[in-house]
């Protein structure tokens, strides 16, 4: 336990810088942020970290290979997900996506290597090249798999879609946040412009289907409607523009970005295709170590926790913020997976059952202002625990 009252326990099921209250002790959370203490605050949290990543909150893995239902009767477009052999250079012959199975050696380090999830010209890639516009971008077959590229050493850095201004939060990746041990250390801010691609010299009036990311054939539903075209599913939009300019069928189009149909020699039928003009996705960048932060500008903490029962609790434990005039700028509820379900008594006597849930917040202040610090220890008076999944710096658009 450390002389500012709070102690970093090994809590496998939680992850690493876990704050846990120790009762009948006063609470002073008097971090210094100058370099020295940092780093002795990081040593402590990241001395509990488990060797390998953390057991899985409740979702089943997916399949490495993913199969795409196409337009023609029956048949199967397969989209092999399972080999990185070497990045080529070629916009032709764009690198094949890396699996949770792949360990191929790391590169001479003169570029920094930045995973996402998708093949070559998806949006997550734009997101990645937007934040480190000279780094080499590593192609994932699934979210979870950029968190090990990254814990693997065989990427620096890591991008995730978290949330989109027309489809909200994408929960799956906050379940891989408190899965794993990467830290937040930036986001992004993407404004998307879906384009519908089709073969050369294809017009609209020949299209019978349309593929894309199920997210992004939801934003586009208005426009589709009126085309009269089945929609088809894929993995990603990149996928969906690759599937369409190798199967040759002209009656099929696809809906990813213009990056993407130049990649793979597509023509755009039509740009900012989307229902919405203003769609814009938040990604965040992952890593392994934190970043130290501070006050030079406007920062952003984003925290995961769990609340003790009572009534009113919620409402205390986001008071403690308002408090101290900090301005929650998310909140998401996830219920806790291993265990959801929390039997209490009311006051009758009777047995009560309520979903258990994870609160995820991101607040704007650095873990550097004494008032954010302030807040944390407050929240311990409701919280069963808490835990800082990054301060970084806020990105306007």
């Amino acid at each position: 336990m450390g002389s500012d009252g709070y102690f970093c326990s090994k809590a496998p099921q939680l992850g690493f810088a876990t704050f846990q209250h120790v009762v009948n002790s006063r609470l002073s959370v008097n971090l210094r942020y100058d370099l020295e203490k940092c780093s002795q605050w990081e040593r402590c949290c990241l001395s509990v970290l488990p060797i390998r990543a953390l057991a899985p909150i409740g979702d089943e893995k997916k399949p490495i290979v993913t199969e795409v239902e196409s337009s023609g009767e029956g048949d199967k477009v397969m989209v092999q997900l399972n080999e990185l052999k070497e990045f080529h250079k070629d916009i032709n012959l764009p690198p094949k996506p890396l699996t949770a199975n792949d360990y191929p050696s790391l590169s001479d380090g003169s570029k920094m290597r930045v995973a996402y999830q998708g093949l070559t010209g998806a949006y997550s890639e734009d997101a990645a090249l937007k934040a480190y516009p000279n780094c080499e971008t590593v192609p994932c077959d699934e979210f979870e798999t950029t968190f090990k590229a990254v814990e693997l050493r065989l990427a620096d850095k890591a991008v995730l879609p978290i949330e989109c201004s027309i489809g909200g939060s994408i929960h799956h990746n906050y379940d891989l946040l408190l899965r794993h041990r990467l830290h937040i250390i930036g986001e992004v801010q993407l404004k998307v412009n879906h384009c519908l691609l089709a073969l050369s010299g294809v017009r609209k009036e020949e299209l019978k289907g349309v593929m894309s990311h199920p997210q992004a054939l939801i934003q586009c539903e208005m426009m589709l409607n009126d085309l009269g075209v089945v929609k088809v599913g894929t993995h990603d939009t990149a996928a969906a523009a690759k599937i369409v300019a190798s199967n040759g069928k002209r009656d099929t189009a696809a809906i990813a970005s213009s990056r993407a149909g130049k990649i793979y020699g597509l023509d755009i039928l039509s740009e900012e295709f989307q229902d919405e003009d203003d769609n814009i996705t938040r990604f965040l960048i992952l890593a392994r170590e934190p970043i130290i932060p501070g006050t030079d500008r406007p920062y952003k903490t984003s925290i995961v926790f769990s609340l003790q029962e009572g009534p009113g609790v919620l409402f205390k434990a986001l008071g403690v913020f308002a408090l101290r005039n900090i301005n929650l700028s998310k909140i998401e509820s996830r219920p806790l997976k291993e265990h959801p379900l929390m039997v209490v008594h009311d006051s009758n006597e009777e047995m009560v059952t309520y979903f258990d849930y994870l609160f995820y917040i991101d607040f704007e202040a650095s873990m550097a202002d004494p008032n954010a610090q302030y807040a944390l220890e407050n929240l311990q008076e409701y919280a069963r625990f808490i835990r800082v999944l990054g301060c970084y710096p806020v990105e306007r658009i």
